[in-house]
């Protein structure tokens, strides 16, 4: 693989946009952005699919964008902007450079609404496509930060004829089609056409199975994988759609469809392990078409749930309308391979290594439009020497591209990660367990980060109130000390920052033994490194340019957890210049100035408390005390349950004169009226408190924005709150502790 340092960016999956990139400065992205050259080659899959942008298109319509604002249509759009259709005779019309015969569009038509609109070839109408919302417009209230989200959906069809280059297609709303759409892109695609029965198969069709009917053909899979596994034999699923109306068990079979646009599974979880497998299970070659429409976490509603046992291969499985495609759990899975398979408008995952699984690859996957960490590794139970490997991701709605959360020896290594949005970035190498159990097995061994191209990836936190990276380490449950190589990765156009070191639970765990050796940097909005945990990292060859603010943040949280050291080998260039005031973020896209303030006074709010260290007697995870002083009413601490009494302190760092403190719950709907039993008291040294308010009672209600005001005399460096009591949840729960000097 070529060396990241050369000027083309990377990208198997041909994206026929040049042109109408060429002279467009993005609003949101980096400074003076130059054009992009989108060609193919490089890192990402190898897809068998053309992908034509729809504002690189001929078109009437509106262009929507550029815009990087959580919850606006193109912020999910891919390249940050889509054209909207509005109307009678309003169209896109895309030029082909190759041949095709079939059509994936990706659109975005209002919540509630459904309908067609017209796809013409020169001119002539080929067909109707079918639009609809209903797997679009999702939410997540039970996710910290998560807005309304996935406005887009993507609908396939066959076009009855053969395309060739330089013949016009275009989506038009005619009449008796819907009255707006927006319209991001389209794949064009030469189906080959439905492969036919191998040998030494038996066919569904033959144990009852009936396709196109809409009857559950589940009973007759179940006899046809019997068998096959009593004779020695796959099993094979011919072309037309079969409904399965259960979750299969299935071990030791082969089962292989005519192709992933021939044979439909229609289900929201056609295979389903809900313990240990011994493996060798291949699926190859078919749809699996679900019915999610909105995320449950507590239903399996994917393709493939559960563990894979050994030597078990998933390949050329299109897999859409599903909470995740694949997710392994409740057992073990050892040398799987996971490859040439579509993720596609997915509720949550793509993927998801739920622990226990070893030696396993994860290759040359297409995902686009998942509502959570497109490709994701969670050792709860260790994963060991498994592998990401030149995979392409567009459009995570919330998370990451690729997450690694814990696991020994593990590579993410080519792949192609563009358009990330609210809760994450390209790829996060982390230590949060989400759950205290005992099972979260941290990183070790040497985990390698190398050759992957982000485009414009990473994006605020609404939970932190600052960026998120496109790169993350993430020291949030457990220190980062084992070694991670992080060698010749490109960052283009990240809207923020390029690369982050972050202590994510608010306690300053520390992260050492990240090196850094080789990073293309070709535009940020802000810095490219982002400090924000204590301990050390070496880089070497890390050359940027269109620096959006500054070279780099080095403000470790808390202020007291100790510092971070930069050690700066050879070959670097373009990130010298530092901003220093630690007591405010760098605006995106200030220039390379030095910050119009070098003090860390409080803001102007007149809040003392925004900011300052925290600690509380408990919490619970994805919760931290740190959410207190955040400044973002939407994150918030919680407590133990059960458990009362519980402490929230504040330490200000010298004393301070205080008159009175706000206490804040998330103000969002969710959140009924409860009455929390307070006591406030103050410490000079952090030892002996002295009561300062009595033990009271204060009601939260959203009548009153989820907040109440105390007032309190007090000349003090720390601040506590005592909750012994809480009407609404059993624990002491608190989004912001402000306090305030008059």
């Amino acid at each position: 693989m070529p060396p990241v340092r050369s000027t083309a960016l990377p990208l198997t999956l041909a994206v026929v946009a040049a042109t109408a990139l060429a002279g467009m400065v993005f609003s949101a992205a980096p400074r003076d952005a130059p054009p992009i050259t989108l060609a193919a080659g490089g890192n990402g899959a190898t897809v068998p699919f053309t992908e034509y942008e729809a504002e690189a298109a001929t078109t009437n319509g509106t262009r929507v964008g550029p815009d990087y604002t959580q919850g606006s249509l193109a912020s999910e759009a891919s390249g940050r902007q889509a054209i909207t259709l509005s109307g009678q005779g309003k169209y896109v019309e895309f030029t082909l450079t190759k041949p095709a015969n079939s059509i994936v569009l990706r659109y975005s038509v209002p919540d509630g609404s459904q309908g067609t609109v017209s796809v013409q070839v020169n001119g002539t109408k080929v067909r109707d496509l079918a639009v609809t919302s209903k797997y679009s417009w999702l939410t997540a209230p039970w996710i910290a930060g998560a807005k309304e989200h996935h406005f887009y959906d993507e609908s396939r069809a066959l076009l009855g004829r053969d395309v060739q280059a330089g013949d016009r297609v275009r989506v038009q709303l005619d009449a008796g089609n819907v009255g707006t759409a927006t319209v991001d892109l389209a794949d064009f695609e030469q189906v080959a056409g439905a492969a036919s029965q191998p040998a030494n198969s038996l066919s569904v069709t033959n144990y009852g199975a009936t396709p196109n009917d809409g009857g559950d053909d589940a009973t007759a899979f179940v006899n046809a994988i019997n068998a096959a596994k009593s004779q020695g034999r796959e099993v094979w699923v011919p072309p037309g759609t079969f409904d399965i109306g259960r979750g299969l068990a299935i071990d030791q079979v082969t089962i292989r469809g005519a192709g992933n646009w021939h044979s439909v599974l229609h289900s929201s979880n056609p295979f389903l392990n809900n313990g240990q497998v011994q493996g060798n299970i291949k699926l190859y070659d078919f749809a699996v078409m679900g019915e999610v429409t909105q995320r449950v976490d507590t239903s399996p509603d994917n393709a493939y749930h559960g563990p894979l046992g050994n030597g078990s291969v998933i390949s050329g499985l299109w897999m859409q309308h599903l909470k995740c495609g694949i997710w392994t759990m409740n057992g073990s899975t050892s040398n799987a391979v996971i490859e040439n398979n579509r993720f596609l408008d997915l509720a949550a995952d793509g993927l998801n290594f739920n622990g226990n699984v070893t030696d396993s690859v994860v290759r040359n996957n297409f995902l686009r439009n998942t509502g959570d960490d497109s490709l994701a590794m969670w050792s709860l139970g260790a994963d060991v020497r498994d592998s990401f490997t030149n995979n392409t991701i567009v459009q995570p709605n919330l998370a990451n591209g690729i997450a690694i959360y814990g696991g020994t020896d593990i590579s993410v290594r080519g792949n192609l990660i563009r358009d990330t949005n609210a809760l994450g970035g390209g790829i996060a190498i982390s230590n949060q367990a989400f759950v205290y159990d005992g099972r979260f097995s941290p990183l070790a061994g040497t985990t390698t980060v190398a050759q992957n191209t982000m485009v414009r990836t990473g994006a605020i936190n609404p939970n932190w109130g600052h960026p998120m990276s496109a790169i993350r380490f993430d020291s949030y449950d457990f220190p980062i000390t084992s070694p991670v190589t992080v060698t010749d990765n490109r960052f283009v156009d990240s809207p923020y920052s390029a690369i982050q070191f972050v202590s994510g639970g608010g306690t300053g765990k520390p992260i050492t033994g990240v090196t850094v050796d080789g990073a293309s940097v070709e535009g940020v909005g802000t810095v490219v490194l982002q400090v924000e945990a204590p301990g050390s990292g070496r880089f070497s060859n890390v050359t940027a340019s269109r620096v959006g603010t500054r070279g780099f943040y080095n403000c470790v949280y808390p202020a007291n957890a100790g510092t971070f050291g930069i050690t700066r080998g050879s070959g670097n260039s373009g990130w010298d210049s530092q901003w220093t005031d630690c007591g405010s973020w760098p605006p995106r896209n200030a220039g390379d100035t030095p910050p119009t303030t070098t003090t860390t006074t409080p803001p102007q709010s007149g809040n003392v408390a925004r900011g300052k260290p925290v600690s509380s007697s408990s919490q619970v995870g994805g919760y931290p005390s740190s959410n207190a002083t955040d400044g973002n009413a939407d994150s918030y601490w919680e407590s133990t349950n059960n458990a009362f009494p519980q402490t929230v302190t504040v330490d200000f760092g010298a004393a301070t004169s205080v008159r009175r403190l706000v206490l804040k719950l998330p103000p969002a709907t969710a959140w009924g009226a409860r009455t929390q039993t307070i006591t406030v008291s103050g410490s000079a040294d952090g030892g002996g408190f002295t009561q300062l308010v009595g033990s009271t009672g204060y009601r939260f209600d959203l009548a009153s924005g989820n907040q109440v005001t105390v007032p309190v005399t007090a000349n003090q460096r720390y601040l506590r709150l005592t909750f012994t009591g809480n009407t609404g949840w059993p624990a002491g729960q608190l989004s912001e502790f402000e306090a305030y000097t008059s």
